[in-house]
């Protein structure tokens, strides 16, 4: 063992090495799929070259370029950071192919017909190097009958790696190995897909389309034949279908105007062709409607048109029985919504399946379905069944896969539902349920989950990589590994460590918001911390990181004309975030998801943040008429000083007054650094379950370099010639008509924060001086009926006002 990995088994972090025998990547196919596939390679620094058909022309990569190009304009952004387009080189396969050599993995991901992906790997065979890895990101074609073509060398070095669209945002990505993959490749693999572009990983077994979008499509047609057969419009079934269930807000239909009617039409037929020998094969097809609509070229979203539409600002849905539109109305039925909201799993399903309502019975009906389905499937197509229920939850965005939601409902209860149905023909196929259903009472259990094939229940992955998750992923009926020892809870916050040098400090409010009982939690958690720790993490163990301050708090008291206890909770707040600056022990902030407003505040105070990629990141308070008063203005003048050697801090106050005044919110980790909001100096991580690892490591590290707290140093400030200049822009942007009377008092308070106030350019104040500035302004703020307004409507609406 080397020294290295002796000193990091000691701290009780496992060694894993960096997934660096990838260092360049090529991607072959620049469509959608392709070129975002690309952008999220070079999201986790590896460059690429990106291959299309020759252009007619001048420039013979121009198809290659545009689609580079069109990277800037999707939304979702497929780049944390336009800028790394720049390491995406395009070429074509005529003239670009021996770039290949260079490459240590190259993905296929051109259209999904098998003759065109053999016939290219026929064409870069040749150009391969010989210890490159060849994956397909095929959507459910045999990875076997792809390898045929290769020579036996490539074939133990080629698999199937299918991303979920978009890319950089679904979690999920399914590893196919083929009968000659190196069982040595795919765990090389999976260590990079896991630890160097941040997915979560399903092997997935060698059958049409393998396992999330063999369950999933399959839910998607038994929904649309159900709702045909019940009578129910598109716009109800969206009601019912999703966040109601558990699902993304998308639903059903709205979800096929996002992927494309005529994309959506592709993957039922292509599966259809591939699940010939499937009892349910029938009801592979889409409705005759659908088809119409297509042919109308009313393909949805990208047409401007298709299962719904806006006309005259009005959303219309396409209704079958009209043979046109009318008004969207997505209406459910009390009584069903109140059977919805029962909390027992196995009450809710058997109320929906006990009602005459026919949405209550179509709820009844797409789910027993999709049980059935999955039980049926489960031991050819899947490992266990929690790799079912976690690419549902990773690839399709579910809350709880089928085999979770069984379970919670009673296994042996909902199965004898299922039979039911199955000998009373309300089943879509009369496939009896598998006899392994009566071999279990759950298929998860703490550690373990239920192996249909072997007929055993077994363990998650040994790979090495997946000890950085210190709590990843769980279905249920798993618990936690490691336990947890709580040090302090005060019912607002929880301290407490997984080892003893490190403790871990977490909120236990909704959606971790910041109120007068955290802030007391936040002093004595950290006075305690001192006490029995060497350094600590604040970390939450669920998204969001914090949503800022509790405004029903502020509200309340604001309704009140209390405004001493706003002061003072104030007051209160600038402390706590100076007892985490000036700790005797380094501080690291674990950021993922949203942290807003005082939640970035206390990051800013941390000695090291560590940030998962998808962390937003944002100083929100000028949507609800304030301005940080936490400390962010004073972190940002902070950081102008240091970014500014030369002495000009003007540019770097610009960007930070637009980064307040405009309440933006980082669209990334990366942008985050950009906006001055994280350091250069922080550690950014792609896979989020690796956080509180990375988190640990960090400040351990702060440890061992001998930490001290930073002693206070006076801030150079811009004084009243940048405040002028600010206030300059502002004055033409109101008189323009672009902000409210209300927008530019905020944005004068902000710009009079961040520069100093009325002090003489040049000038350097102290840090209670600029936290002054902060109160000062926020109570000011706080007394206006206009900000009052703003915080109102936003408890109401979550929606910013503009007043």
């Amino acid at each position: 063992m080397s020294s290295v990995m002796m000193h990091q088994a000691a701290l009780g972090a496992p060694f894993r090495p960096a997934p660096t025998f990838i260092r360049r990547a090529a991607v072959l196919g620049a469509g959608v799929m392709g070129a975002q596939i690309a952008a999220h390679l070079v999201n986790a620094g590896i460059p690429v070259v990106l291959f299309e058909l020759p252009a007619d022309g001048g420039d013979p990569n121009a198809h290659a370029r545009r689609a580079i190009q069109g990277l800037g304009r999707m939304q979702p952004a497929p780049l944390a950071d336009p800028a790394d387009a720049a390491h995406i080189r395009p070429a074509n396969y005529d003239t670009g192919l021996s770039a290949l050599s260079e490459c240590d993995f190259v993905i296929e991901a051109i259209a999904e017909r098998m003759d065109l992906k053999r016939e290219l790997y026929g064409r870069i065979i040749p150009f391969l190097s010989e210890d490159a890895l060849l994956a397909s990101n095929t959507s459910g074609l045999s990875i076997n009958a792809l390898a045929d073509v290769l020579p036996k060398s490539l074939r133990r070095r080629f698999c199937g790696v299918h991303f979920f669209n978009p890319p950089r945002y679904m979690h999920l990505v399914e590893l196919i190995p083929g009968r000659e993959t190196d069982p040595e490749v795919l765990d090389a693999l999976e260590t990079f897909l896991v630890g160097g572009l941040g997915k979560g990983v399903i092997r997935a077994r060698d059958t049409p389309n393998f396992i999330a979008n063999r369950v999933g499509v399959f839910s998607l047609v038994a929904t649309i034949h159900h709702a045909e057969a019940m009578g129910l419009g598109a716009d109800v079934v969206d009601a019912l279908t999703g966040p109601a269930i558990g699902r993304p807000k998308s639903a059903t239909f709205r979800t096929a105007d996002v992927v494309g009617l005529d994309t959506l039409a592709h993957v039922v037929d292509g599966s259809a062709r591939l699940l010939r020998t499937d009892p349910w094969q029938p009801f592979f097809r889409l409705p005759d409607w659908i088809g119409g609509l297509i042919q109308q070229r009313a393909l949805g979203q990208k047409t401007g048109a298709g299962v719904y539409r806006r006309q005259d600002r009005l959303l219309q849905v396409f209704d079958p029985s009209q043979g046109g539109y009318r008004e969207a109305r997505q209406v459910m039925d009390e009584a069903v919504r109140e059977i919805l909201s029962l909390k027992d799993p196995g009450e809710r399903l058997d109320a929906l399946r006990s009602s005459e309502h026919p949405q209550a019975r179509f709820l009844w009906a797409i789910q027993r379905d999709v049980f059935h389905y999955a039980a049926c499937w489960l031991a050819e197509i899947a490992d266990s069944a929690r790799d079912v229920d976690l690419a549902m939850r990773w690839g399709f965005g579910w809350a709880s896969g089928p085999f979770e939601t069984w379970q919670a409902a009673g296994w042996e209860r909902v199965a004898g539902w299922i039979r039911e149905d199955i000998q009373a023909g309300r089943s879509l196929a009369g496939a009896p349920l598998p006899d392994w259903v009566d071999d279990v009472s759950e298929v998860h259990r703490s550690e373990t989950s239920w192996d249909a094939h072997g007929r055993e229940y077994v363990a998650r992955s040994p790979l090495p990589v997946y000890r950085r998750q210190l709590f990843p992923d769980r279905v249920l009926g798993e618990v936690p590994s490691r336990p947890r020892y709580v040090t302090l809870d005060t019912g607002a916050v929880r301290l407490w460590h997984l080892q003893e040098d490190v403790g871990i400090l977490s909120f236990l409010t909704p959606q971790h918001a910041v109120g007068a009982a955290v802030l007391e939690g936040v002093l004595q958690a950290v006075t305690e911390a001192e006490q029995r720790y060497q350094s600590l993490v604040l970390w939450q163990p669920t998204e969001p990181f914090c949503v800022g301050a509790d405004l029903k708090q502020v509200l309340a008291a604001l309704e009140r004309k209390d405004y001493g206890s706003l002061e003072d909770m104030l007051a209160r707040f600038q402390e706590a975030t100076l007892r985490l600056r000036h700790a005797s022990i380094p501080v690291v902030g674990a950021v993922r998801g949203l942290a807003l407003g005082g939640g970035c505040e206390f990051l800013m105070h941390c000695d090291h943040v560590v940030a998962a990629m998808e962390s937003y990141i944002g100083l929100v308070e000028a949507g609800v008429g304030l301005i940080p008063a936490g400390g962010g203005c004073k972190e940002l003048a902070r950081r102008a000083a240091q970014s500014s050697p030369d002495g000009d801090l003007f540019p770097f106050i610009r960007g930070a007054f637009e980064t307040v005044a405009l309440a933006k919110v980082s669209r990334s980790a990366r942008e985050a650094r950009q906006m001055g909001l994280l350091r250069p100096s922080d550690t950014v991580v792609l896979n989020p379950h690796e956080l509180l690892h990375v988190a640990h490591v960090q400040a351990r590290a702060l440890v061992e370099s001998g930490y001290r707290p930073p002693l206070p140093v006076p801030v150079p400030v811009i004084g009243k010639a940048g405040l002028a200049n600010l206030q300059a822009q502002l004055v033409n942007m109101h008189e323009g008509g672009f902000i409210s009377s209300h927008d530019l008092a905020i944005a004068r308070h902000a710009a009079a924060a961040l520069c100093g106030g009325e002090v003489e350019s040049g000038s350097s104040v102290s840090e209670e001086w600029l936290l002054q500035l902060e109160r000062t302004a926020f109570m000011a703020l706080l007394r206006t009926p206009q900000t009052e307004q703003r915080i109102a409507h936003m408890l109401k609406t979550g929606k910013p006002l503009r007043n």
